[in-house]
Formats: structure tokens, sequence, C-alpha cells
């Protein structure tokens, strides 16, 4: 809604406080799209893409939309092998690495998917036209944007369901400010897509996480032996839909 001077602003659920490699196709496409970054500026470029299955499948057969050379990072990106799931993750700020690093822990998160896409467009577009924001486009183009969800976790619940979750990892001083009303415009969007999907969604912010966390968690990770169990296929297909 509109404040007293004129700038909308968009209701949007914050988590803070503490605590908690591409293979190719017969044509070669792929390997050569692992080797460099990708540069949308055509539907048929995106149409390739979703082919290709970026931003699709789930555990190790997972890839995502978006990887560490395709786009610029804030402060570090991270390209890590995970223990519990057996493929390259991209991540792209050292706050996605820490929040990363919290789910790997957890023996309750089952799958990570790292930059996942919000498809089909459509929907998206939608969902920014029904509350007036202006559907964000590649630079230089007049080609509409594919958003991302920085995480969708998979989580096993007490009763042994599973349920989707969506985390967006943002800088605290990157939502407050006029200089924010863009970034919440578009987190707004993001907010009503999972909404209609039935899957919980919240940004995660740095406020979430101690120093001592941090380093713990990255000490941790050296020495960890997570159950493999945890990274069959068998167990993610029984419940992936995505």
């Amino acid at each position: 809604m509109p404040s007293a001077d004129g700038e909308r602003f968009f209701p949007i659920t914050i988590f803070s406080g503490r605590g908690e490699a591409i293979p190719a196709d017969e044509g070669g496409r792929r390997k050569e799209e692992a080797l460099r970054g990708r540069r949308f500026s055509s539907e048929t470029d995106i149409q390739r893409h979703i082919t290709n299955g970026f931003g699709s499948g789930a555990g190790a057969s997972y890839l995502p939309w978006l990887r560490v050379q395709d786009v610029p990072s804030r402060g570090h990106s991270h390209k890590i092998q995970v223990v519990k799931i057996d493929r390259l993750h991209h991540l792209l700020s050292d706050l996605e690495r820490t929040y990363f690093l919290v789910c790997e822990f957890s023996e309750n998160v089952v799958d990570i998917r790292e930059q996942y896409p919000l498809l089909p467009r459509e929907s998206a577009q939608a969902i920014a036209s029904s509350i007036g924001v202006r559907y964000p486009k590649y630079p230089k183009t007049v080609l509409p944007y594919v958003m991302t969800t920085d995480f969708l976790l998979t989580i096993k619940k007490p009763d042994g369901s599973f349920k989707s979750v969506a985390r967006t990892i943002k800088y605290r001083c990157d939502l407050e400010g006029k200089q924010a009303s863009r970034t919440l415009e578009k987190l707004a969007v993001e907010k009503r897509f999972w909404d209609g999907q039935h899957v919980d969604w919240a940004i995660v912010t740095e406020e979430m996480f101690s120093p001592d966390l941090i380093k713990n968690l990255g000490l941790l990770r050296k020495f960890a032996q997570l159950p493999r169990a945890l990274a069959e296929p068998s167990l993610h297909s029984d419940f992936l839909e995505h």
C-alpha cells in the first residue's frame, strides 16, 4: 500500500533471531554452458535452458537455474560439494553459504534446491500486474526475467511426511530505506507466488546467525559424517514433485 509520501510498501515476513557439475548432452551444449556464464537475450534462450533441465530435478539430479558464473555476487560466491546431497551447490553470497550450512546440518532438511526459478513466468507476471508492480526484465532487453528464490527446502516433519518451504536470503540493509522499495516490490511478487503454491515463504537475514555459529558450522563441516541414507535417490523420489 502507498505510504504518506506516495512510496509503495508491501508486508513481508522476515526471519530474524538466533539459532537455527552439469553433465553434457549429446551435442555438448550443457558442457559448454558449464564453462561460461549464461546470458538470456531471447525467449529461445530461456526455453532452451528449461528444456536442458535447469531449475528442475531433485536431490543429486537438481540443476539450479542460476550458477555462480551467471551472476555477480555480493562478497564471495561459493561452489560447495555437499555431504548430504551428492552434487555441487551454487551459492551467490556469504550469507547464502551461512544459511546453507545451517540447512545441511539440520536432520530435518532432506533436500536443498538453491536458485529455484518461479516458473511458469506467466504466473509471476500476473501477480506483479495484480499488485501494480513493474515486472523485471533482463538488462538491455524487453525479455521478462525468470525470478528465483534462493532456497527451496524439503523438510521432514515429525509425523514422517514432507513439506516444502521457500527461503529468500537478504542482508538487512537491503530491506530498509527508500533504496529498498524496488527490492520489496519484487519480494512481494515472490511471496505471493509461493502463497499460491501453498508453500511457506519467508526472508532470512544475517541477524539469524551469531559469529560463533558461523565459525563452528564451518569447522564441523570438515569432519562431518552425515547419514548417507539421506542422499538415497529413492528417498527423494517418494515425495518431491516439483
